[in-house]
């Protein structure tokens, strides 16, 4: 995908929407369901970027619209929150680079300025709307000091 965002860009983000939507609709048991990312965030941040930056065409863009309206105007799921663990790309980058795996070779910066400029876009500007409540934390710290945010911020993050 990251090597040729053209060629895979519509087969991939259709993927992703349909696994997205799977999961949001899937039964839990738990009183909490988390998910590391959302049919919204595929939307919002992933879609877009790839349509804003020319990488997806015009028709591409207007089918995966079309599915995601479809999709969150006819099925019964529902999101309570959002977590946005706020960071700056450089941060992000340095982070893959430390994790060193091999899908992620080659993730530029140009790319995460771009994500996070569709994440702010979302996340913080409202430009698609408010879906839902986001709670914004601060991911600019090492892990002890996340685990700490974290627990800071238990009650919120479980909606108590």
């Amino acid at each position: 995908m990251y090597k040729d965002p053209s060629r895979w860009g519509f087969t991939f983000q259709s993927y992703v929407q349909l696994t997205m939507l799977q999961n949001h609709m899937s039964k839990c048991a738990k009183p909490v369901q988390m998910m590391e990312r959302s049919i919204y965030s595929a939307k919002y941040v992933f879609v877009e970027n790839l349509y804003k930056s020319g990488l997806m065409p015009g028709a591409d863009y207007e089918v995966l619209t079309e599915w995601f309206n479809w999709a969150t105007n006819n099925l019964d799921f529902h999101v309570d929150q959002i977590i946005y663990l706020r960071c700056h790309p450089e941060t992000a980058l340095e982070r893959i680079k430390k994790r060193n795996r091999k899908e992620e070779l080659n993730i530029t910066l140009e790319y995460l300025q771009s994500l996070h400029e569709r994440q702010e876009e979302w996340l913080i500007d409202g430009c698609y709307g408010k879906h839902t409540e986001v709670l914004v934390l601060d991911a600019e710290q090492d892990l002890k000091s996340m685990l700490e945010v974290f627990e800071n911020s238990r009650n919120k993050i479980l909606c108590l």
